[in-house]
């Protein structure tokens, strides 16, 4: 069993797919089909189940699932170790959320990378359950996503600061008549979306439809043209909105604060570039999310289903 063949299983296991997982590892699709047979050959065992739909692990597979993991981030840890030098340098992937790269992340990147051009940044962005699921499997080396996360294996550093509120062009202002209105997400793993969900059954108003979008933009252009509302962090549409008629309101106290985490792993083999970068995180990015705001004016507090006088981002 050589270490190529892991790499491979462990990615056609995680895509669930021959296809997708050769066309992430920019392999060939038979040479994927073959190494996965001839480990399975080699081992007198069957690690997937195969139909239309995709690949799915054997209980054979799910055991092997989880040495292929250690042994090849160890592997990786032993080049890395061997590579170490003083000077931080090589790759350091991380992910974030939509809003947070979108807002929080450029100017910390770009000090980042100024002091330290050597590094080979990546930045991909999901929602909070698919980047933590993405650093439990080494698939990351830390994400930036909603915290507060409790779980043995990951460790959390404070890193932003947010508000939630809800948008809406501006037609009504009371709470309860605006959260009857379709309501615009980024998908089934949106952190807002379980707290609107919370936020109906408080207000007593049942949920008539959810429209599911894949960017920033597009949340704020939808709601700009009467199609919905949405619950977003301040900061992550005060710049945005400035020349759109799109109206700010804020929500119940309980539902406002929401912080955004940076997790990685404990067992993380970390490199001088990761260190360096959870350094500069802890003295340049905390409370970094509170100057965006600025730009929006506050409306009046929130009291009950009262929404008050709202007014316009842009104004």
């Amino acid at each position: 069993m050589e270490s190529g063949d892991l790499k491979i299983f462990r990615t056609v296991a995680r895509e669930g797919s021959i296809t997708k997982a050769a066309h992430r590892l920019n392999y060939v699709q038979s040479n994927v089909t073959n190494r996965i047979q001839l480990l399975e050959t080699e081992l007198g065992t069957q690690l997937f189940y195969r139909s239309s739909k995709g690949m799915r692990l054997t209980a054979a597979g799910q055991n092997l699932l989880g040495y292929a993991d250690k042994i090849v981030v160890l592997l990786e840890e032993a080049v890395k170790s061997a590579q170490a030098t003083d000077i931080p340098k090589g790759p350091l992937r991380l992910g974030s959320l939509e809003t947070t790269a979108a807002i929080h992340l450029p100017q910390l990147l770009t000090r980042y990378h100024g002091l330290y051009p050597e590094v080979e940044l990546s930045l991909i962005t999901s929602d909070s359950h698919r980047l933590i699921r993405k650093i439990k499997d080494y698939e990351l080396d830390g994400a930036f996503v909603y915290g507060p996360v409790s779980q043995e294996e990951l460790q959390c550093q404070p890193a932003f600061e947010e508000e939630l509120v809800l948008i809406s062009e501006p037609k009504e202002t009371n709470l309860a008549e605006l959260l009857k209105k379709p309501l615009l997400f980024f998908g089934s793993g949106c952190s807002h979306r379980d707290r609107v969900e919370r936020l109906l059954v408080k207000e007593g108003v049942e949920a008539r439809h959810m429209i599911e979008f894949g960017t920033l933009e597009a949340i704020i252009g939808g709601v700009s043209a009467g199609l919905g509302v949405s619950l977003l962090p301040r900061s992550s549409i005060s710049r945005i909105v400035q020349a759109r008629e799109v109206y700010l309101h804020p929500i119940p106290e309980e539902f406002r604060e929401i912080n955004v985490v940076f997790i990685y792993r404990k067992d993380l083999f970390k490199t001088e570039a990761f260190k360096r970068f959870l350094d500069f995180l802890r003295s340049e990015g905390t409370g970094m999310g509170q100057n965006p705001a600025a730009a929006a004016p506050e409306a009046s507090s929130v009291s009950g289903s009262d929404l008050g006088d709202n007014q316009p981002a842009g104004s």
